[in-house]
This record gives C-alpha cells, structure tokens and sequence, in this order.
C-alpha cells in the first residue's frame, strides 16, 4: 500500500526537515493539503512553499487543493513541481477541463470526493482519473473523526473503476489509522493518507512499519492489485528522472 502522510499534521516550523526525515524512513509520498478559507474554512499553505522544499526533496508530490475553482491555480502548483494535482468534484463547474488541463500540464490527476458526493460523478472523467480521492470526513480540519459509510464508497468505486476499465488507483483521506486500515485496503483502497495518527507517532520508521504491517494479510482482488502496482512506481519514475 501507499502512504501518504499529510503535512497538515507536521511541524510547519520545520517542514524542511520533516521532508527529510519522511524520506529517511522510508516513505515515497508527501500529501500537500491546500486550503483557501472558501471552499473549507480553513487557511494553509500554496504553491509558493511547495516550490521552495520541491528543490530539496525527492518525494512524490501529492496535492490536494481544497480551493474554489481550482483551475485558476493550475498552472502554478505545475511550476511549483506538483506531480499529481487533486481537484474536489464540487469546486470546479468544468471537471473534464480541468483534468485535461492537469494533465496537459505533466501531472497526475485526481478528483477528490466529499462524503455527501455520489459516485456517478466521476462516471463521465473516468478516462481522466489517475487517481480518485475518497473524503472520510468532511474537508477542512485534521484530526476527525472516520465516517464508517466510507468502506461502502471504497468498495462501490473499485467496481465502477473495474468495470470501466481505468487503473485508477483509489486514496483514503481522513481518520486513516493502523485500526482501519485494512478494512479499507481489502475494500480496494491503495493510498491512505494519515495526519496525526502517522506525525504523532514517531519514529516515522516504526509508525510506517505499523501502517504497513496492518495490512499484512488483508485480501485484494487481482485489479485493484494491478491498479496499486502501476501508482507504486510513480515515485520511482520521479526519482529517475
């Protein structure tokens, strides 16, 4: 599986720092949570940090942009070195566009889904998706609560991908936590992102460690396996460039 540890639940004192030691122990992915006081009430970071620590590390650059009308800021977290770009479904009125436009840009692209959102949103972007962003909490605070009817959304969206044919790998994001995190695996998830049950935890080594022991054992059917195996070598890619 994927982790991705959300930057919202760092020391934003010291980001260059926890990038350096999330690398050191073994992580590939960084979640970027952008906030614009719109479309959440919450207020973080943008792309010009993003820019500044992109120089510094070699993780792959996961942003999710909780911001209204996102295609304003496209091209900026492209330049900033963005490698997958993650949209809400419910920001943008011109959700194909803005995929292509993501992609267009050289970056992966994502939508992200918030927990009242049904899934027959994405019936018409699939072709666009790299990955699909599963909310489950409502966005815009770190540290809430799991909503329970999230594994039913995980296991219906890994059938609407299967029978679409798309290798879109599909992310958890919200009360992720070693309890749950099989369940959801098993129900077709392969990214988690995890903020302050992975950062308050350290050494980020053994937090990972736990992460990925918890799924040890958890069963996965062949396509959502495929799909994972695919996204697990986007960093890779990354760091070979």
């Amino acid at each position: 599986m994927i982790l991705s540890p959300s930057l919202l639940s760092a020391d934003f004192g010291n980001l260059r720092q926890e990038l350096d030691q999330l690398e050191a122990a073994g992580l590939s992915w960084v979640h970027w949570d952008v906030m614009d006081g719109m479309f959440v009430p919450n207020i973080t970071l943008g792309a010009p940090v993003i820019q500044r620590l992109r120089k510094t590390s070699n993780l792959f650059f996961d942003v999710h942009l909780m911001v209204q009308a996102p295609e304003r800021y496209l091209e900026d977290f492209a330049k900033a070195g963005a490698d997958l770009l993650v949209v809400h479904a419910e920001a943008t009125t011109h959700l194909h566009r803005t995929l292509a436009e993501i992609r267009r840009l050289g970056m992966r692209a994502g939508v992200a889904l918030n927990p009242a959102t049904p899934l027959c949103t994405l019936e018409e972007v699939v072709e666009l998706l790299d990955l699909v962003l599963v909310m489950s909490v409502n966005p815009g605070f770190g540290g809430q609560k799991f909503i329970a009817r999230t594994l039913t959304k995980v296991e219906l969206l890994a059938g609407v991908l299967e029978a679409h044919s798309s290798r879109a790998i599909i992310q958890v994001d919200g009360g992720v936590n070693p309890g749950n995190i099989a369940a959801l695996y098993s129900a077709g998830a392969d990214a988690f992102v995890s903020g302050s049950a992975f950062f308050a935890f350290p050494p980020y080594k053994e937090r990972l460690h736990t992460f990925q022991q918890a799924v040890v054992q958890a069963p996965r059917t062949p396509w959502r396996q495929q799909a994972l195996q695919q996204a697990t070598t986007w960093a890779h890619a990354l760091n070979a460039e």
